[in-house]
């Protein structure tokens, strides 16, 4: 089980706001948090969580394997952190013999709507906002209204035929989910989880399919945490 904080003070209310959160990982996936001690948590998944490496890479290149993995999770952290992030989670163990390719961020979310509004009148409004090429679906996460959104992102060929070489191979389409959810008891406050991936190369193929549920699975397991 991964738990978070969600590092803020609680509101001066006669309510218990929750101190974080916590959910159930699939094997292989780790936890960066992204406010502090991400240094130490990456330090961490190098040396412990890292042994494997993929089929094909030469046992003398194991070490610089790894370094690029580094540099990578380095990259996805800071850009996570810049966009409001708590926390990364990342496949680090190889599945049958590959790495895959997924990622999601808990964020907190500046939506900024009056605390008077009830979450249900908010999440009615986003699930009225245009998803070019997705869905908007309103669930429950952990006992409370919520909202998931699922769409595909290309990216830009005007804008990636003027980015270097090594940005244009990069990047691909990606198959997003996002949940987005109000913070329990603690009124005007809302986080985000954020998945990511490429799947197989192919978005409509099952095994990206199987990579989406499974993230699906994970939110299902999320609670707020009170301790």
């Amino acid at each position: 089980m991964s738990t978070s904080d969600l590092e803020q003070q609680s509101p001066p209310v006669e309510v218990t706001a929750p101190r974080g959160y916590e959910l159930v990982l699939p094997p292989g996936w780790v936890r960066i948090p992204l406010r502090e001690g991400t240094k130490e948590a990456l330090e961490n998944v190098l040396f412990s969580h890292m042994g494997q490496v993929p089929e094909g890479i030469p046992r003398d290149d194991a070490m610089r394997f790894r370094l690029d993995m580094r540099r990578q999770m380095e990259k996805q952290a800071r850009a996570a952190r810049r966009n409001g992030g708590l926390d990364l989670y990342l496949p680090v163990l190889p599945r049958g013999g590959i790495f895959l390719m997924a990622s999601f961020i808990v964020a907190e979310m500046p939506i900024g709507q009056d605390h008077a509004v009830p979450p249900q009148a908010v999440i009615a409004q986003l699930a009225n906002e245009d998803v070019p090429g997705g869905t908007a679906t309103k669930v429950d996460v952990a006992g409370a209204p919520a909202l998931r959104r699922a769409y595909r992102s290309t990216p830009d060929a005007e804008k990636l035929s003027s980015a270097p070489e090594a940005v244009q191979q990069a990047a691909l389409p990606t198959r997003r989910v996002e949940y987005v959810l109000p913070v329990a008891d603690d009124p005007g406050r809302w986080i985000s989880i954020n998945f990511s991936t490429p799947g197989d190369g192919d978005l409509e193929s099952e095994f990206t399919d199987v990579l989406v549920e499974l993230f699906d699975a994970v939110v299902g397991t999320f609670r707020w945490s009170y301790e």
